[in-house]
């Protein structure tokens, strides 16, 4: 299995989304231990400023229903400030700094993606 620079896996097997509020979104990638899959809802959609979603990767966690993300988006000089905020059960405390490492690596990577998007089509207007 092959890794990104980040240690994340870079075996997608899986995108789905439906970005509307309601609307259901699917992700999955392969792991050493089998295919990881993650999915949610949105449940608010204010852009450019806003994302709010359920994050669930089992069924258990999702008959709780107790696992929201928040991404909120501010401007800063040419860019902006992104703040990720995810709220879980208390019982997954021991994860926390997994989930942080894990969250921190995809929003780098994205940054890294619109910077070179940024280069690639000579900047926005």
């Amino acid at each position: 299995m092959a890794l990104d620079e980040n240690g994340l896996p870079a075996d997608v097997r899986r995108v789905e989304v439906d970005a509307r509020i309601g609307g259901r979104f699917t992700f999955s990638d392969m792991r050493p231990e089998g295919e990881a899959v993650h999915w949610g809802t949105y449940l608010a959609i204010d852009r450019p400023r806003k994302l709010v979603f359920t994050w669930f990767t089992s069924e258990e966690e999702e008959m709780e229903n107790n696992s929201t993300v928040t991404v909120t988006f501010e401007p800063a000089g040419t860019g902006c400030t992104v703040a990720l905020v995810h709220e879980m059960d208390p019982k997954w405390a021991q994860y926390e700094k997994q989930v942080e490492k894990g969250w921190g690596a995809m929003l780098d990577m994205q940054a890294r993606l619109l910077i070179e998007e940024d280069k690639t089509f000579g900047g926005y207007s």
